[in-house]
């Protein structure tokens, strides 16, 4: 045997390993990451982006919980976007796009820098399980190597399959070999596994596009990024550009639909909705004769570019004609086609909300072995496998963060009691506390949590208590102080709101939505000398506080109907309930709720199928 025993064996170098080794390692545990190619850690497969509409609020919460995708994100970012800025602050989301080769250097420089962390670059093809407990994974190379957790974050390798055209060849990425062992061993001990598929564009010469035909997308002049820290980020930015398909180049695509693996059956799997390939989008949509495509630099010096939009199968000489035939791209030439990949997943109503398995105990999954889609969404798992890893092994209670706590906690909710039938993506309009998990307020609602759990370190913690003691401070004096129609009115009407006859609150002017807390700060002297709205550390208070006075009413009725809602989460549901027992319960909810073993009346309640009238037979039942 060459290893000792280790406390967490994290299975997987990509964004869900990486979050699930640094948390476990961080919180004391002997740690070993196992992965088959040690060049390709937390590689960028598809899009070299971070965040947008609610993985952004994903990412800010991960980094308010101890996480390292946000710092990495801010400091190999070439461009940053806040997101829907035109709409409510609910909605708000940061995206930034990344150097995806700096990105992965940064996350092996983090992961070699972490103590208690060891590496091992191998093919696990087996778990070793006695009863129905975890104890360690046998390699290729290796043999055995034991620990008391063991995390699965395999992404699309397990027996994951390369589509292009005709043409098919194994692989979890374009150039890696596929994963083995691994589904048939599971599926033999009582899980069940199914296929998805998901897929990415071609990669393009930079040198060969045409940009004056484009549109330029730039970066915004504030750059927020998404670490609450303070991170140094980069300087300067780079461009993106918007480019358009036309119904010329979608009757060309159509030409290899025969040809398409999509089309013929060949790939069994289900793709993911809200990012299809382009050949799905024109027979989906068959009445729009364009689509929008957003051309992206894949690094900061690169050539390279990414054709965000332009996803497919087609065989490369469909793709490449339908390239030309886009304005802009006439004489563009291609590194690579784009491929769609097929690979197993296990349907996540098997695992609890810690993210262990029901079957295998001390066995995790996260990231897309799961069902999801978004580097963002497996980070977030990994982080949260890692974390109750170790609080399993040490005999302490899960953490399993709310709906009205963080997108997380919607996340892993959703994929438990709802399971999936396609590739998870997050969206805001999933998450009903919308404005109480805001991308400005992750560390008001997950840092103090981090930090007793042992995560966030004391510079964070004090980090946070000194921004909102700034921020309480402010909000305090807006609501105590009066402003006189001498010093506000001329602001008021230039605005195109009324004037004031009397003093008023300055909370009060606030609430109106055409005016701006910068706009009242450059009026009161007292205010401009305490907040430098330049200053990004300033900026950021004074948002946050402008959000808290603007929206305290919606933000009060939203609390308070979480608070009703969340007295069903209080009520415990053992693993082990005799549903069957209950002859009040529809045959349906006997069935359901055995399968997804509820820890939570509450989290009984939002499982497919379930009724009121099952709740209450429950509740009766507990005494409720």
């Amino acid at each position: 045997m060459i290893f000792d025993k280790f406390d967490i064996i994290v299975v997987g170098g990509g964004h869900a390993g990486c979050e699930a080794a640094t948390a476990a390692a961080n919180l004391g545990n002997k740690t070993l990451l196992i992965t088959m190619n040690m060049n390709a850690i937390a590689a960028m497969s598809c899009n070299p982006a971070v965040g947008g509409i609610a993985k952004g609020q994903i990412v800010r919460e991960i980094d308010a919980m101890g996480g390292q995708m946000g710092i990495i994100a801010d400091k190999t970012m070439i461009q940053f976007r806040m997101l829907n800025k035109s709409k409510g602050p609910a909605v708000w989301s940061p995206r930034v796009q990344s150097d995806k080769f700096e990105f992965s250097t940064e996350w092996r420089n983090v992961l070699e820098k972490t103590n208690k962390l060891e590496f091992w670059q191998d093919h696990v093809d087996s778990l070793i399980v006695e009863g129905n407990i975890i104890k360690g994974v046998h390699c290729t190379l290796g043999g055995d190597v034991y620990a008391k957790a063991v995390i699965l974050t395999n992404g699309t390798f397990l027996n994951g399959k390369i589509f292009i055209g005709e043409k098919s060849f194994t692989g979890g990425r374009i150039s890696e070999s596929a994963s083995y062992g691994i589904t048939e061993q599971l599926v033999s001990l009582g899980f069940e596994a199914d296929r998805m598929k998901t897929g990415t564009p071609m990669r393009i010469d930079g040198r060969s596009i045409d940009f004056s035909k484009l549109s330029e997308q730039k970066g915004d002049e504030n750059v927020t990024g998404f670490s609450y820290m303070e991170v140094e980020k980069p300087k300067t930015q780079r461009s993106c550009h918007i480019a358009y398909t036309s119904l010329e180049v979608h009757n060309i695509l159509r030409k290899g639909f025969e040809k398409s693996p999509l089309f013929t059956g060949r790939i069994k799997g289900i793709g993911p909705r809200y990012c299809p390939s382009i050949e799905d989008k024109i027979e989906r949509f068959a009445d729009k004769d364009f689509h929008q495509l957003f051309v992206e630099p894949e690094g900061r010096t690169t050539i390279e570019y990414y054709l965000n939009g332009f996803s497919s199968s087609l065989p490369e000489d469909i793709q490449v004609e339908a390239l030309h035939h886009i304005e802009g791209f006439e004489n563009a030439k291609i590194f690579r086609p784009g491929y769609a990949i097929e690979y197993d997943f296990f349907p996540p109503n098997q695992l609890y909300h810690s993210l262990e398995t029901h079957q295998i105990h001390g066995l995790f999954f996260a990231g897309q072995i799961n069902g999801t889609t978004g580097y963002e969404e497996a980070a977030a798992q990994g982080l949260m496998a890692g974390i109750n890893a170790h609080r399993l092994i040490h005999d302490l209670e899960p953490i399993v963060l709310r709906r009205d706590e963080a997108y997380i906690g919607v996340l892993i909710d959703d994929l438990i009691t709802k399971s999936v039938d396609e590739p998870y993506r997050m969206f805001t309009s999933r998450a009903e506390y919308r404005i109480l998990l805001r991308q400005d307020n992750a560390d008001a609602r997950l840092t103090e949590k981090a930090f007793e759990i042992g995560l966030a370190s004391e510079e964070r913690i004090n980090h946070y208590r000194n921004k909102y003691e700034k921020i309480n401070n402010l909000v305090s004096f807006l609501k105590n102080n009066n402003i006189s129609p001498d010093k506000v009115n001329a602001l008021l009407e230039s605005k195109g709101t009324p004037g004031i006859s009397n003093k008023m609150r300055i909370s009060q002017i606030i609430t109106r939505p055409q005016i701006n807390l910068i706009d009242i700060i450059n009026l009161l002297p007292e205010l401009k000398e305490k907040y430098n709205s330049t200053k990004e550390s300033d900026r950021n208070i004074i948002e946050e506080a402008e959000i808290v006075v603007k929206y305290e009413g919606y933000i009060d009725k939203e609390r308070e109907v979480a608070d009703k809602l969340n007295r069903l989460e209080d009520v415990k549901l053992s693993p082990n309930f005799d549903y069957y027992a209950l002859n009040s319960l529809t045959m349906e909810a006997r069935e359901k709720l055995t399968k997804h073993k509820p820890q939570t009346l509450g989290q009984a309640s939002r499982i497919s199928g379930i009724s009121p009238a099952d709740i209450s037979v429950i509740a009766v039942f507990l005494g409720r």
